[in-house]
């Protein structure tokens, strides 16, 4: 049975960012070219892409004419992933206070007065 989990594991959010970096459906075999030294085995690999499809963060299709391969998709984006997670480190971590958060970080990068207005800036620039 496939369910989402909230997070991904260091080497499962390594797998998912060389999929949204390739952005087109990929085998075990093309995660793995993208792998940086050392190299994972290949059935490392495989086995994390079929983790990731079981948590539901990948889909994939068979390979038309090429055996048993797998092209793997993510079903979850990059930019949604990063949302959720930094919802969860709201809540979980500065009971949802979305100042406190920025507080926390404020303090712990030791930023400067011009740091902090080039932030405030950059915000407003958004807007």
């Amino acid at each position: 049975m496939r369910h989402k989990e909230n997070t991904l594991t260091r080497l499962e959010f390594q797998v998912m960012n060389i999929l949204w970096d390739l952005d087109r459906p990929a085998c075990a075999w093309d995660v793995l070219g993208e792998w940086p030294e050392p190299k994972l085995a290949y059935t490392t690999v495989a086995t994390y892409l079929k983790v990731l499809y079981e948590k539901g963060y990948l889909d994939y299709t068979k390979n038309k004419g090429e055996g048993k391969t797998h092209l793997y998709e993510p079903l979850v984006s990059r930019a949604e992933y990063t949302r959720r997670t930094m919802q969860g480190v709201k809540k979980d971590f500065f009971g949802g206070s979305l100042k406190s958060m920025f507080s926390y970080f404020i303090r712990e990068e030791n930023l400067t007065p011009e740091e902090i207005m080039e932030l405030l800036s950059s915000v407003e620039k958004e807007e």
